[in-house]
């Protein structure tokens, strides 16, 4: 658990607690797609009191690549700042639990994500053309242009 401020952590969560799908979705509009990776993957979330302000979850894809398969910051909190720390907070995670390499996949149309990504040390490794077309039936909008591409980034750990 990383303690950030007094009333502030980010913790794994526990088995049976409720699943932060109204975030999550921020992420991801599909709970097919959420709920494919999900069972699968480790669950953080960040709490200010008794709320739940974020979460990202991280997935494993082989002993020495873990990944990022959805990360939010809920609206009324974004902008001061929480996203970076969940990516540093992944990290830290990842770095400590042996991964060589945090990849993390974004769409072409997510123009602050990219940024964010970027100043937090991850490259952009691979463009997967037209992922969001054939993977979701409902066309995804984004900053006035359509997500048709998943950008893969990854960062490097050790």
């Amino acid at each position: 658990m990383t303690t950030l401020q007094e009333d502030t952590v980010i913790r794994k969560l526990s088995p049976g607690e409720r699943i932060p799908y109204d975030l999550l979705l921020l992420a991801d509009p599909s709970v097919i797609a959420i709920n494919s990776y999900l069972s699968l993957s480790e669950l953080y979330v960040m709490e200010q009191g008794q709320q739940i302000i974020g979460s990202y979850v991280l997935y494993t894809n082989d002993p020495e690549e873990v990944e990022i398969k959805n990360i939010a910051v809920n609206p009324a909190w974004q902008g001061k700042g929480f996203g970076k720390i969940l990516l540093q907070d992944a990290t830290q995670r990842a770095r400590a639990n042996g991964f060589r390499r945090l990849v993390i996949g974004t769409g072409n149309s997510s123009i602050a994500q990219l940024y964010l990504y970027q100043r937090q040390g991850f490259e952009i490794t691979a463009v997967k053309k037209d992922h969001f077309m054939m993977h979701y039936q409902e066309p995804i909008y984004e900053n006035g242009i359509q997500c048709k591409h998943l950008i893969m980034l990854e960062k490097r750990l050790r």
